[in-house]
C-alpha cells in the first residue's frame, strides 16, 4: 500500500475486489500467451540445474506492485522461477479494468491473483477456472472505525451507524456481509465513498470499508485509534490472494504448475521471514513508480503475516486449506448468492504433490499476534 498522503488517490483500489460485469467471462482458447512484455523481468541466475523449460510465465497481479506480491519479487530475484523451469516471468501490475478472472481465460496470464468472492461468481457462470492455492488464509476486510468518533466493535454495534462502502465488489462484499449476518441495507445507513479514509476521519460517516493491513495503518499515522470489526471473523471466511488457473492448465500443464508453486512457496517462505527486506524491494524495484513509503510498506509487510501465517499454515504448508476452510468458503459464497461444490471451485490436488515431492518446503514460522 502507499504512504499516508499517496494513499489520497486511487492507489488504495483493490482491482481484486471488482465484479466484472454480470455475463459469462469470455473462454479463450487453451494456449497461453508466454511472450515477455515491457512489465517482464528476467529472473536471477542460480547454480540449481532446471528439470524443464517452460518458457515465460505471466502472472496477474491483483494489484499495483506493491508489499502484497513480496513473494513474487523475492522468487524472481533469488532465481526460484528459474531454477523451476521458467526462463523469465512477467509480473502484470493490476489496477486497471481486466480482472484476473478475464487475464487468465483471455491468455493473458498463466495464473491470477484473486480471490473465491471474484472467481467463485465467474466459475458459475461458466468459466472453467480452478483455485490451486492461496496465499491469505483469512481476507484482509473490515469495517474500521475510531475509538475517537464513534467506534463500532460489534455486528450489533452495526445498526443505525453510517457506513462507507466504495461501489462495486467492495459493496457486493459489504451486502454479503450483513446477510451473513442477519441484517439487511435497511439496517444501516450506506454512505458512497471512495478509498480515502478523510471523510471517515472528518466524521461523515461512522465506518470504512477497509483493508485490516492498509488504512488502520494510515489512519494510526493520523492521530487516530482504528478499531477493527473483520468480516472474516464475523461470517465472511474468504480466502484471499488465491492462484486462479485454467482447468485446461492442471489438466495438460501439471508439472509446470506445480514447478510454479514450489518458486512460490520458496518465494513466499523468505518474504515473510523478512518484512523489511520485502519492503524495500517494493519500494526501490518493483513498485518504484508507485513512489511507495518504507517504513509504511515494512509495517503493511508485518501486519500481512497474520494473514498468511497460521497454525494450519505450519501443519500443512503455505497456501493449503483445510477441508474445514474450504466448507467455510462454499458457505460463505452461499450467503452471498453463489452456490458452488467445493470440487468445482477448488483443487489443492497439486500443492499435495509439491509437498510430498519435496518435503522440506514445509516450514515452521512463528506465527505473528493479530493487531
Amino acid at each position: 500500500m502507499p504512504l499516508s498522503a499517496f494513499s489520497k488517490t486511487a492507489v488504495d483500489r483493490r482491482s481484486f475486489l471488482r465484479i466484472s460485469g454480470t455475463g459469462a467471462l469470455a473462454i479463450a482458447g487453451a494456449s497461453i500467451l508466454a511472450a515477455c512484455s515491457t512489465d517482464s523481468k528476467p529472473s536471477s541466475s542460480s547454480t540449481g540445474s532446471k528439470k524443464a523449460d517452460y518458457g515465460t510465465i505471466a502472472i496477474q497481479l491483483s494489484w499495483i506492485k506493491n508489499i502484497e506480491f513480496a513473494g513474487e519479487y523475492f522468487a524472481t530475484d533469488k532465481g526460484y522461477y528459474k531454477d523451476a523451469g521458467f526462463t523469465a516471468v512477467n509480473l502484470l501490475a493490476g489496477g486497471g479494468q481486466t480482472t484476473a478472472e478475464e487475464a487468465v481465460t483471455s491468455g493473458q496470464a498463466l495464473v491470477g491473483l484473486s480471490s473465491p468472492s471474484i472467481t467463485g461468481p465467474a466459475v458459475a457462470q461458466g468459466a472453467p477456472l480452478k483455485i490451486i492455492g492461496t496465499t491469505y488464509q483469512k481476507n484482509p476486510f473490515c469495517l474500521m472505525s475510531l475509538a475517537e468518533k464513534t467506534p463500532i466493535k460489534t455486528v450489533a454495534e452495526m445498526k443505525g451507524k453510517r457506513i462507507g462502502v466504495q461501489s462495486g465488489g467492495n459493496q457486493t462484499i459489504f451486502e454479503g456481509f450483513l446477510k451473513a449476518n442477519g441484517l439487511t441495507d435497511k439496517d444501516v445507513e450506506l454512505v458512497a465513498t471512495q478509498y480515502d479514509i478523510a471523510p471517515l476521519e472528518a466524521g461523515k460517516y461512522d465506518a470504512h470499508m477497509s483493508y485490516v493491513s492498509n488504512e488502520p495503518i494510515l489512519a494510526k499515522q493520523d492521530g487516530y485509534t482504528p478499531v477493527l470489526l473483520e468480516l472474516a471473523d464475523n461470517g465472511l471466511p474468504f480466502v484471499a490472494e488465491t492462484f486462479t488457473v485454467l482447468q485446461d492448465t492442471i489438466d495438460s500443464k501439471r508439472d509446470l504448475l506445480k514447478a510454479f508453486l514450489k518458486a512460490e512457496i520458496q518465494g513466499w517462505t523468505d518474504a515473510v521471514k523478512d518484512p523489511a527486506g520485502s519492503a524495500n524491494k517494493a519500494v526501490t524495484d518493483y513498485g518504484k513508480d508507485q513512489k511507495l513509503d518504507e517504513t509504511e510498506q515494512t509495517s503493511e509487510a508485518t501486519a500481512q503475516n497474520t494473514l498468511i501465517l497460521t497454525k494450519d499454515v505450519n501443519d500443512n504448508g503455505l497456501f493449503t486449506m483445510t477441508q474445514d476452510l474450504i466448507d467455510a468458503n462454499i458457505k460463505a459464497l452461499g450467503v452471498m448468492g453463489t452456490t458452488l461444490t467445493a470440487d468445482k471451485l477448488f483443487d489443492l490436488s497439486l500443492l499435495d504433490e509439491v509437498y510430498k515431492e519435496n518435503p522440506e518446503l514445509k516450514v515452521s514460522f512463528t506465527i505473528p499476534a493479530a493487531s
